[in-house]
């Protein structure tokens, strides 16, 4: 009698529907790997706590990064539709983001907000800088304009911080989360006689305040990278410099104790304006972008071809070439390729390479936005929106692919990188 019952109770559980949730651990691994999404993850994941689970403990490729605009909106390739994190506070940032940190500068200091995990940094305000020497004044000079009866000031002997900090508006135009006691930023100033220049800044996260060299000389600085402990620099001439970092012996704090030249700059490249036979002209914008891939630093040069109608530069066709950092040799060396199973992610704020075949997709692609920078609107654009675009090195092509879209005012847009 006890057999039949229990044949019974076998029977009724075998009729039973079986439940997404009974699926099996390791099958549930499979599928969150067809998924490179960040969106899909986090919908497999709201499914059950089952699922939940698996995508918590799973050792999964890392997600594709996410787009975030200005406005809080943010895109997750491949999909075109904008979505927003469920917590606040992943609006307004300005122009720069490090790896998965979002950056919001704000009067009485600097956050780093993770819109992934809510976590916050806490950097000091850019009005609390800690001047190296402490007494450092700024120079001038007055120049007698030629047939003129009249004089006007001039920085002297150079640009430095002590004159472009004076400015009403002082974008971060780049941010490097380095390590936990480095913090590396390219400060620009809105000045007219100061033109694009901009100085580095450092401090330690929860420090009160930045370390600047005073008088050193401001550069068109383009980008910044921090490639095996070391931090690199790269200005608007090519030319690589290595910023080395000490500690302040009263408070620990890093400092910049040097600024040298590892790699001397192409001379040769230069923006030519030709006119046509129509009035019209052609010219050429260049940026630069450093990025490292398969352990080597990489420089970008982007070429903007620009249309100048009457005093308008508009935007149109971009060029791509790439170089290797030869640091034993001193020299940039081209390259065709980005590196093994490689792809970049390029952008002013925040650039990475990343393996291409773990997402199913071809190697050798630069993905790339429009990203004037806040303090450098160099030229405008035709149409009234803009997207993602992906520059194929083997057969220098620029595609759009993606139906994402937004309006050129978020032209800041920047690449999130959730795992970083």
């Amino acid at each position: 009698m006890a057999e039949d019952e229990a044949t019974a109770a076998r029977a009724r559980q075998q009729r039973q529907p079986l439940s997404w949730a009974d699926i099996p651990r390791d099958l549930a691994v499979q599928v969150l790997r067809f998924l490179p999404a960040q969106v899909d993850r986090a919908c497999f994941a709201a499914v059950c706590p089952q699922w939940r689970a698996a995508a918590r403990n799973a050792l999964l490729p890392a997600p594709l990064p996410l787009l975030a605009l200005p406005d809080g909106a943010f895109y997750c390739l491949p999909y075109g539709k904008p979505f927003r994190f469920p917590r606040a506070g992943c609006a307004g940032y300005k122009t720069a983001a490090c790896g998965r940190w979002l950056v919001f500068p704000h009067d009485d200091g600097c956050f780093l907000v993770d819109p992934f995990a809510g976590a916050t940094v806490t950097l000091p305000a850019l009005s609390r800088v800690r001047l190296r020497p402490p007494n450092a004044v700024a120079s001038y000079v007055n120049v007698g304009i030629a047939g003129r009866n009249a004089h006007v000031s001039m920085f002297y002997p150079h640009a430095t911080w002590m004159h472009i900090k004076t400015s009403d508006k002082m974008p971060i135009n780049k941010l490097l989360l380095c390590s936990q006691n480095l913090v590396a930023a390219f400060i620009g100033s809105s000045l007219a006689n100061a033109g694009r220049n901009s100085q580095i800044l450092v401090c330690q996260p929860g420090a009160s305040s930045w370390s600047v060299r005073a008088y050193d000389k401001c550069k068109l600085f383009e980008d910044m990278a921090f490639y095996r402990g070391k931090l690199y620099a790269l200005a608007h001439d090519e030319n690589l410099l290595v910023v080395n970092i000490s500690q302040d012996p009263n408070t620990g704090d890093p400092q910049i104790s040097q600024i040298g030249q590892v790699i001397k700059g192409d001379p040769t490249w230069s923006s030519v304006l030709i006119t046509d036979d129509d009035d019209t002209s052609t010219t050429d914008k260049k940026k630069l972008y450093l990025v490292e891939s398969c352990g080597v630093l990489l420089m970008v040069r982007r070429k903007v071809c620009c249309r100048v109608v009457g005093k308008t530069v508009v935007a149109g066709q971009n060029e791509f070439e790439v170089f290797k950092a030869d640091l034993e040799n001193s020299r940039w060396v081209n390259v065709t390729t980005l590196g093994v199973d490689q792809m970049v992610f390029l952008g002013r704020p925040c650039s990475k390479a990343v393996s291409a075949s773990q997402y199913g997709m071809p190697n050798d692609q630069i993905f790339f936005l429009d990203d004037v920078m806040e303090n450098n609107k160099e030229y405008s654009y035709e149409e009234e929106t803009t997207s993602v675009s992906v520059y194929d090195m083997r057969s220098a092509e620029v595609s759009s692919p993606l139906p994402m879209a937004w309006k050129h005012e978020m032209i800041s847009a920047t690449w999130l990188f959730p795992w970083d």
